[in-house]
């Protein structure tokens, strides 16, 4: 009485071996990319994701959910160091990539696993009727006054049969159980692209009215930097992104490149300001 039916989570994917996926390639590489982010380099950030997602982006396929996150993750990182670099309409079209991306992953997911859900589910109701009916023939054979070897026998088959089955049922629960966490943090991702999206396209419509009330955009980097300057509260990574985001606007704002320079401690070429040298004073002849 063996169980022949298996019921697979995630479709096996056929990759050659010893290639790496853009999800490997992810891994190797967020955590330097935090690092450099975290300093306040974002010209390191931005060019390894952008050169990253022009070799293997094309690559990904819709149908592997994973690697599509990874897909999202990557635009994520490269909208993160345009925001850093003060290239805020670069940040916005890499997120709206990543939104798009992220829906189209939910979409997809939602019809793949909702078809394996639905065939976890008819199995579960199948086996459960099985094994009603099984127990219940247990019951009669153990209801015996006397257990033949033939008795003993089937028993010991129905036995491996229950129990078997039960272990398919709690396969197949957890199965149910993964796919909805999957597609409940698929959801939760789409919604945050979503959100940061529609934030970002109105935090810039702002800034354009702002700039057109100012007059000018040296008027308008002078009165937004003092705001800045003021508002220490605020994280570096935000008050180093604004500095430069007026940085662009204004290049020769000579205030506005000490303000940027102070927070990395560095020139904005990314070189550390120079160590001053002690001159030995040379020992006086007697």
């Amino acid at each position: 009485m063996r169980l022949l039916t298996s019921l697979l989570l995630v479709p096996a994917l056929v990759v050659p071996a010893m290639a790496q996926t853009l999800a490997d390639r992810m891994k190797d590489s967020y955590r330097a990319w935090d690092v450099a982010l975290d300093r306040g380099d974002s010209a390191t950030v931005r060019r390894s994701a952008e050169a990253l997602l022009q070799r293997e982006a094309l690559g990904v396929g819709t149908a592997d959910y994973n690697q599509m996150r990874a897909l999202v993750a990557v635009r994520d990182y490269a909208a993160r160091a345009c925001v850093l670099d003060g290239a805020w309409e670069d940040a916005i079209a890499y997120l709206q990539s990543a939104e798009s991306t992220a829906a189209e992953n939910l979409k997809i997911s939602e019809g793949t696993f909702g078809r394996i859900r639905r065939d976890h589910e008819a199995k579960i109701l199948e086996w459960r009727e099985t094994i009603a009916k099984q127990e219940q023939r247990l019951k009669e054979i153990e209801a015996q006054p006397g257990l033949t070897e033939e008795h003993m026998k089937l028993r010991g088959q129905i036995r491996g049969f229950l129990d078997e089955h039960l272990a398919a049922i709690s396969h197949s629960e957890w199965s149910l159980k993964e796919i909805d966490g999957l597609l409940s943090q698929l959801r939760k991702e789409q919604v945050t692209y979503s959100t940061s999206l529609a934030s970002w396209q109105d935090f810039i419509s702002r800034e354009k009215q702002e700039m057109a009330l100012a007059g000018t955009s040296a008027k308008f980097v002078s009165e937004k930097l003092e705001q800045v300057k003021a508002d220490e509260a605020r994280p570096r990574f935000d008050r180093l992104a604004y500095g430069r985001r007026l940085l662009r606007m204004d290049p020769e704002n000579a205030d506005c490149k000490k303000f940027v320079s102070g927070l990395i401690g560095a020139d904005e070429d990314g070189e550390p300001p120079a160590k001053a040298t002690k001159k030995k004073s040379k020992a006086k002849k007697k």
